[in-house]
């Protein structure tokens, strides 16, 4: 059992860890306050190769390996989470799709350029009544002489609406199963098609310099060849999207449980009271060790999860595990980031501010804690 990293895994971090520090932490406050989209960050993303990891050099990719992927996640997050979900949102649900069920034409087409870091897209799942009932799609597309006419809506959709934005795959009811059961697909529609409507951002707690919009569709059409896969093929294919998402997404919630834990230390080492430095209480350390012993613990499990992605072995269970953990281990990192700064960690101009507000939504997108839970118990044969 080997839990080294090899030469090209470790160089990806190292690169990914550079470039956090050198280029996102210093402007990390200032896009939070403003709510402003990350351009220059993206396209230098873009420039380094990391908007297609993941994906072959013939698709305009970088050829790394899934751990190289989400080691990259967890660097970037760790400088700033907003940039980090940006950077996932596009290769996880936006682009992956088009890799694994896309023709040829569409590879070439819309993979190329999201994996060169050229466009961003977006992957239009949850609507406002299908959130984890996510086979409760209600948006419809209708195919009518050899285009697809979509009626519905989509709520909370990232990186819909920026100026990079080449579109949105969606899912659709186009017809029926065998069964009886609505058959749902996956639909491309590019950004400037008739009758897609992108609304305005939200106003969140966190993830502020992320794009987050909902996405209307009234009487859109698109071609009948924009469909990935067969028809009534998108369930069971956003369900393996989302499995490596969550795995993502575990990465993502280690590297802001990381920056709770750095800039936690750091201040208990220079804030004295009593005398002598916060990290010389027994409370405060303790604190820190089980911060430390989670985070280790959660980056191991998608370690693992990552790993049987990669040998192509069955990892849903794994992958809601990382998930889960990892979120919730997160979530009580910045919690006790924010109680060892005391009053400071209330006030903004502290980083922990920021991550106790960005973190919570780690345990809801891309699957609830509950739902992971009930995935969970659904591998145990409950």
């Amino acid at each position: 059992m080997d839990f080294s990293l090899n030469e090209e895994q470790m160089a990806i971090r190292q690169t990914c860890r550079d470039f956090a520090e050198q280029e996102i932490k210093p402007i990390a406050e200032q896009i939070d306050a403003t709510g402003a989209f990350p351009y220059d960050l993206v396209r230098q993303m873009g420039e380094l190769g990391l908007l297609g990891l993941p994906f072959p050099e013939e698709y305009g990719g970088a050829g790394a390996d899934f751990l190289s992927y989400c080691l990259a996640i967890e660097e970037i997050s760790r400088g700033d989470v907003s940039v980090g979900i940006t950077m996932e949102a596009h290769t996880s649900l936006g682009a992956t799709p088009f890799f694994l069920f896309g023709s040829q034409e569409q590879k070439e087409r819309f993979l190329l350029p999201l994996a060169r870091g050229e466009q961003l897209w977006a992957f239009g799942l949850t609507e406002p009544e299908a959130g984890s009932d996510s086979g409760g799609t209600q948006t419809r597309a209708v195919l009518e002489d050899g285009s697809w006419r979509i009626n519905g809506s989509k709520s909370f959709i990232t990186n819909a609406g920026t100026d990079l934005t080449g579109g949105v795959t969606i899912t659709a009811i186009t017809g029926k199963t065998p069964s009886g059961r609505n058959a749902i697909s996956n639909i491309i529609v590019p950004k400037d098609t008739p009758g897609y409507v992108i609304g305005k951002p939200y106003k969140k707690m966190g993830w502020k310099a992320s794009d987050t919009r909902p996405l209307s569709f009234e009487d859109c059409r698109v071609p009948e060849e924009n469909i990935l896969g067969q028809p009534g093929d998108g369930f069971k294919q956003f369900l393996h999207i989302l499995d490596a998402g969550r795995v993502a997404i575990a990465a993502l919630s280690v590297g802001l449980a990381q920056a709770c834990l750095d800039e936690a230390l750091s201040y208990a080492q220079q804030r004295k009271q009593f005398g002598q430095p916060l990290s010389k209480f027994q409370a405060i350390q303790f604190k820190l060790a089980d911060m430390d012993m989670e985070i280790e613990l959660a980056r191991l499990m998608y370690y693992k999860a990552a790993w049987l992605h990669m040998q192509g072995k069955p990892y849903t269970r794994e992958a809601s595990m990382a998930k889960l953990f990892a979120s919730e281990t997160a979530k009580r990192a910045a919690d006790q980031a924010v109680q060892i700064h005391g009053g400071y960690g209330y006030m903004d101009e502290y980083p922990v501010s920021r991550y106790w507000r960005s973190v919570k939504i780690n345990e809801i997108g891309e699957g609830t804690s509950e739902v992971q839970r009930m995935l969970i118990a659904k591998q145990l044969g409950c």
